[in-house]
């Protein structure tokens, strides 16, 4: 037996999946997805024997091969990470199999959102967040980047409501009180890309190959925020080659999304809090572009190696954003990357779990979510920049896009990179003495870290009270990268006399407004809680959760406040949001 992902029980001697075919109902009064899922095999079972297949909490009706010839199944011991394994006990020469199923209304994939929870307050929405091992909770499968599948689907859902989906739309049928849109993946992608979602969605087209999505009142705002999204995709493709996956489209999620962005192919997920109005926030946009190449294209074997997928990503979206705004303003995306990894790295440590510093991690019997951070991002990013930089920017773009050639449609580790690179830039990985910075824990001494005249001039004001005519030039990463380098030293009359000249407590920007919160609360500035309050009742991306329900935590007079904030939103936070934050709060200070 042989299992290349400690977060699967898919087992190499098996049979392996290369198609999913998905015929879904969509029951809003239940919560629950009703599924025939069809697993075509890439050859047929060589002798009779068990397929391993990954659930979380499904209830499994029926099992037959492609003919509809019922097989044996059986459940497998639940695992706390995993889940509870679907056995299935294949005859000889069994070219696939056929599930039916249904979720668990509480599924680990999906959010039901009532019509309150959402812009336009009359009607339900649905979305799916399958990274990074969620998949499962929705259909039997093998969920492990490893197993690349093209698929086919059809989600029926009621009438008046629209399905999109992460692959190219062929059609939709009215059926009954119900509308059933159909969907095919023609390319080989890991299950975690597997997205979908309904609601009451709009939509406009931003050039010929990228359509934006949302909910109609946010349609127009959403379109002149991403308006220059062909300028990104053609600056990405001068940088890494042709875009592999036809269409770039968008789609605008409700606030309880969990992330900045999700790449999944075709259809990009989105957070709300971009919509800054004045499209200052569309690195992230950058970063989900750069992911057709770094992590869909080419994608980390497990989570293992999850600096493979969003290292080389963060690296490609600063040469995106170098390419169309200047290296200044990559360079101030960098030092606020750098401010992230060196946060990060002094919590694991004081947390006791270094390792989870090294960008090869061994993740056995943890879960994925629990592991996340911006290490692999900042950290990965930075090593290849330091590669770049011994090599010199042209010969490590050949390097780069052999790379991104050589393992298109494919699934990595850590040694075929190693493998990779020493084949095609010799000396170069002891050049830079690559492996410390892989299986180390930390960042080396020698790192690099990002300089220019503009960071120059914002430590400079750090510390103080800055006039309108010392900033009157600065960009919202350099008001970011001021906020969180400020000390929490500053008194209740300098932080009010900031607000009130700069005006950070009303900021659309969500980036500078939780930049402002935290100061401010880690400077004892008690004035915004009601402003902390509000933002947390109506914005669920973790990146911004996780830091203020800590903070909040952290301090004894906020602690209360903390745990009924959380209890409060709790019904409109996505599961997984619900699982990391509900962790942060049961940790003792």
């Amino acid at each position: 037996m042989a299992r290349p992902d400690p977060h699967s029980v898919t087992d190499d001697t098996q049979p392996a999946t290369r198609h999913l075919e998905l015929d879904a109902q969509v029951d809003f009064a239940t919560r629950r997805l009703t599924c025939t899922t069809t697993l075509h095999f890439r050859t047929a079972a060589a002798d009779a024997g068990p397929l391993d297949l990954d659930t979380r909490n499904l209830e499994v009706t029926t099992v037959t091969d492609t003919a509809g010839v019922a097989l044996t199944w059986e459940w497998l011991a639940p695992d706390a990470v995993l889940g509870t394994p679907l056995r299935i006990h294949l005859p000889k020469g069994t070219t696939g199999v056929r599930v039916t199923s249904r979720t668990a209304p509480d599924a680990s994939a999906l959010q039901w959102l009532e019509p309150s929870m959402t812009h336009g307050g009359k009607q339900p929405f649905l979305f799916s967040q399958c990274q990074a091992i969620h998949a499962r909770s929705v259909l039997p499968c093998q969920d492990t980047p490893a197993r690349r599948i093209s698929y086919r689907a059809s989600l029926s859902v009621p009438t008046g409501l629209v399905a999109v989906m992460a692959a190219a739309p062929v059609r939709s049928e009215p059926v009954g009180a119900q509308t059933v849109f159909h969907f095919e993946m023609p390319q080989a992608i890991p299950p975690y890309l597997l997205a979908f979602a309904v609601g009451d969605l709009a939509s406009k087209d931003l050039s010929p190959r990228s359509r934006l999505w949302s909910e109609p009142g946010l349609l127009d705002s959403a379109a002149w925020e991403f308006a220059d999204v062909e300028r990104h995709l053609t600056a990405a493709e001068a940088l890494f080659g042709p875009y592999d996956w036809e269409r770039f489209d968008l789609l605008v999620m409700p606030p309880s999304f969990p992330y900045g962005g999700m790449e999944n192919p075709r259809l990009t997920f989105l957070t709300p809090t971009l919509l800054a109005g004045d499209r200052s926030m569309v690195n992230v946009v950058a970063h989900e572009l750069a992911h057709s190449w770094t992590g869909n294209l080419v994608t980390n074997l497990n989570a293992e190696h999850f600096w493979l997928n969003e290292g080389f990503t963060v690296f490609a979206e600063r040469r995106i954003l170098e390419a169309l705004e200047g290296p200044e303003l990559a360079t101030l995306h960098a030092a606020l990357g750098r401010n992230d990894l060196d946060a990060a790295i002094t919590r694991f440590t004081k947390a006791g779990t270094p390792e989870l510093t090294k960008l090869r991690t061994h993740l056995t019997g943890i879960d994925p979510d629990e592991a996340f951070s911006v290490v692999p991002y900042e950290k990965g990013a930075l090593l290849l920049k330091t590669l770049e930089a011994a090599a010199g920017r042209a010969a490590f773009d050949v390097v780069l896009k052999s790379w991104l050639q050589t393992h298109r449609f494919g699934a990595v580790t850590t040694d075929d990179f190693l493998a990779h690179f020493s084949k095609a830039a010799p000396g170069l990985l002891e050049k830079v003495n690559a492996l410390r910075w892989i299986d180390e824990p930390g960042v080396p001494d020698d790192a690099p870290r990002p300089t220019s005249s503009r960071l120059d001039a914002v430590k400079a004001l750090t510390g103080t009270v800055p006039s309108k005519d010392e900033t009157a030039t600065w960009t919202v990463i350099e008001w970011q990268l001021f906020l969180e380098w400020s000390p929490h030293t500053l008194t209740s009359a300098q932080l009010t006399t900031l607000d009130e000249r700069f005006h950070f407590s009303s900021s659309k920007n969500a980036e500078v407004h939780v930049a402002w919160l935290l100061l401010a609360l880690h400077c004892q500035h008690d004035v915004v809680l009601p402003a902390v309050e509000a933002f947390l009742n109506r914005v669920g991306r973790m990146k911004y959760l996780k830091p203020l329900y800590t903070t909040l935590h952290g301090r004894a007079s906020t602690r209360a406040l903390a745990a009924r904030l959380f209890e409060q939103n709790r019904p409109r936070l996505h599961p997984i949001a619900r699982s990391v934050v509900g962790g942060l709060l049961a940790k003792t200070t």
